[in-house]
């Protein structure tokens, strides 16, 4: 062991011990030792009693942890306090401004034991609530995460956009007469990535000193990493050939086999033309994942942003959200949507401050009070239902019939396997006051993956009952994945892209989701929240109906 790894450990040693509440003088004792032996150059390990008891903050208990350190690689009293801390709480001790006394905290007083769990309750908010916290230190917390899954190797979309615009800019800038545009996986509007992709036509020795003197850090060939750990990956074209090399790029390689761009012309002026060369309508650069994109009629009205008029599944300050039902609403209004659908947490989420049902009553009067105020505008009353373990909705059928509609979604006993949760899921499905299924898997990209299920047998249920599915917007969840989409719609089921938003800004996440959708083959027709206010008030009419048949 070298002197960082057994700091390292002193140092583990000193954070568990105090998140233990173990001997204070101890605590201190090791703490200080693991950061004033940091100074030193001389092997830790190869020093005598009497020299490392010279060395300031060194007593006896520290030197007997550095030998068996250097023996063994632990020591006991160590390996006593890891045994007895769960595995997800050492790795939030691992994240930057989580001391031990605020995991403590966290773990204690919230019930959360994982980074997964932490990150969703930074996500919902919940984090704002424990004593010591407050929404500069959420979001400090959550940005920390953030970082470290960065350096993991992969991020998401969502945070790449803007550093990718910005590089791309100042190459533009430094070389206004070259071409450089974006490439691979985040042309493509991939959910994660591992670096950003850029081509331009500007000499790569001068690229590459422009990065060094830029302050990017050399992580290999044309690789440059900046200082929150985003990777840049530069690609390399002569102008004659930038359009070939551009498309080689952007498709990833089962995209380029299926259109044989091997033996396609090298020197064409278009994208367009290239594939007019191959015999094939052009494919937008989103669809180019090899999935047969190339033999498949490619729809003209794929799903916009732009084309969405109605933001769903959205909390307020009656559950966990930022902001109060009347900003919700105004905020929706300013951005020129039809409808607002409120669907706060449901009672199970105590977690989450789940309305019980004279709140629910208190917020259906609060918005017939504000739905007087708007003659094109509407609020619609929803709640997001927890799926119980039963599978069973988390209000009796009575109060269930007087919301306009439900998102049912499983929040709790994420661990099942394949047949628990699908049981779990169908019996929800199949509640005829289910409207649409949230978040269907629970997953949260780069950070915990979703319970298992048959896409398929799910996605033929929700057909059957007519339940719409959601592809959640947050860009952490992009719930349902894309690649379902093309069944769904040939099963006729409509995909709502709801942001799941906790504050008036959480809407723009929508624009995420219309991404990912695009990517999945999504229509506008089939998009619930593309419909007018008209039209989607008649969707819910319709739907109520049947369920009452």
């Amino acid at each position: 062991m070298d002197n960082y790894d057994i700091c390292s450990y002193l140092g583990l040693y000193a954070k568990l011990a105090e998140l233990h509440n173990e001997n204070a003088f101890k605590t201190r004792a090791f703490s200080a030792a693991a950061f004033n032996l940091k100074k030193v150059k001389e092997p830790l390990s190869q020093m005598s009693d009497d020299a490392l008891t010279a060395l300031p903050g060194v007593g006896k208990g520290v030197i007997s942890a550095i030998k068996t350190l250097a023996s063994s690689g632990t020591f006991p009293d160590l390996d006593a306090l890891i045994a007895k801390t769960p595995p997800g709480i050492l790795e939030m001790l691992k994240i930057k401004g989580l001391g031990p006394k605020k995991v403590s905290v966290i773990w204690h007083q919230m019930g959360v034991d994982t980074v997964a769990d932490l990150f969703n309750a930074c996500r919902e908010n919940r984090l704002v609530e424990l004593p010591g916290f407050g929404l500069k230190t959420q979001g400090e917390v959550m940005h920390a995460i953030q970082f470290m899954l960065n350096a993991s190797g992969r991020f998401h979309y969502a945070r790449a956009e803007e550093p990718a615009q910005k590089m791309l800019g100042a190459l533009r800038n430094r070389f206004p007469n070259c071409q450089t545009e974006l490439t691979g996986d985040i042309r493509r509007y991939c959910e994660t990535l591992e670096s950003i992709d850029i081509i331009t036509t500007a000499a790569p020795a001068e690229v590459n000193d422009f990065c060094n003197e830029s302050g990017l850090q050399a992580d290999g060939d044309s690789r440059f990493r900046d200082s929150a750990g985003f990777l840049f990956q530069l690609h390399f074209a002569e102008s004659a050939h930038f359009i070939h090399r551009w498309m080689e790029t952007t498709g990833n390689a089962d995209h380029l086999q299926e259109i044989g761009f091997a033996n396609l012309s090298a020197n064409a002026a278009t994208e367009e033309d290239v594939y007019k060369s191959a015999g094939i309508p052009y494919i937008i650069p989103e669809l180019r994942e090899g999935r047969g994109e190339s033999r498949k009629e490619q729809p003209d009205n794929l799903i916009e942003y732009s084309d969405l008029k109605g933001v769903l599944h959205n909390h307020t300050l009656y559950s966990d959200g930022l902001h109060s039902l009347k900003e919700m609403a105004e905020h929706a209004v300013s951005m020129g949507l039809q409808y607002l659908g409120v669907c706060d947490h449901s009672k199970s989420a105590s977690y989450a401050g789940g309305l019980h049902w004279e709140q629910v009553l208190s917020q259906f009067a609060e918005i017939d009070a504000l739905n007087a105020q708007w003659a094109d505008f509407r609020i619609f009353k929803g709640i997001e239902s927890d799926i119980l373990s039963d599978g069973s909705l988390d209000y009796p059928d009575e109060a269930l019939s007087q919301f306009d509609f439900i998102v049912a979604s499983v929040h709790s006993n994420l661990k099942m396997n394949e047949d628990r949760a699908m049981q779990r899921l169908i019996r929800a499905i199949e509640n005829k006051y289910t409207t649409i299924l949230g978040h269907p898997t629970g997953r949260l990209l780069l950070v915990r993956e979703g319970y298992p299920v048959n896409h398929r047998y799910l996605i033929d249920a929700c057909a059957a009952n007519g339940v719409c599915m959601e592809l959640n917007a947050n860009p952490y969840r992009l719930d349902l994945d894309w690649r379902w989409i093309e069944y769904a719609l040939e099963k006729g089921v409509m995909i709502a892209i709801n942001p799941d938003a906790h504050e008036k800004e959480g809407y723009y996440d929508m624009y995420y989701g219309s991404l990912v959708a695009r990517k999945g083959g999504l229509t506008k027709e089939m998009t619930l929240n593309a419909l007018s206010l008209k039209e989607f008030t008649a969707w819910l009419s319709a739907r109520r109906s049947l369920r009452n048949a």
